[in-house]
């Protein structure tokens, strides 16, 4: 024996990050226990994969150039989070409460910082950290719990 231990050969179960922007948009059906708490970092998922997308979410993106179809971002509080559009604008954000579809607040970011939308602390907000802020403030009670 000289001393020496060898390690076993392991394979990396990492896949590649890419931008949000430059992932392939995924149209596979999901349900509300599929959309996972933090961002997806290899697609981006449809809302109209999602079998409970309200209208509001289906018509996010009709009114921004390009009428881009809104995808699933991630869940603050349980808030879920989607936008339309290009990360840094114009798009549009939507935070949905996944019980009651009546409940939901928009945040538009234009790309010439003339950004605005209104929280659940029912004020307005010029900066989408402060508005991200707020849904983590006024988080959703009794949640369903995601796989």
């Amino acid at each position: 024996m000289d001393g020496k231990v060898s390690q076993p050969e392991t394979k990396s179960k990492h896949t590649k990050v890419l931008k949000s922007d430059e992932r392939p948009v995924d149209y596979t059906p999901v349900s509300l226990t599929d959309l996972p708490e933090t961002p997806t970092r290899d697609r981006n998922i449809a809302a109209s994969a999602w079998d409970q997308a309200p209208n509001i979410l289906k018509t996010l993106g009709e009114s921004l150039d390009g009428k881009p179809e809104a995808v699933f971002k991630r869940r603050i509080h349980g808030w879920l989070l989607w936008r339309a559009g290009p990360t840094l604008g114009p798009c549009r954000y939507l935070a949905l409460d996944p019980s009651d579809h009546d409940r939901f607040y928009i945040f538009d970011l234009d790309g010439n910082k003339n950004d605005s939308g209104q929280g659940p602390d029912r004020l307005r907000h010029t900066r989408f950290r402060s508005w991200k802020e707020s849904l983590r403030d006024n988080p959703i009670p009794n949640v369903p719990e995601t796989n």
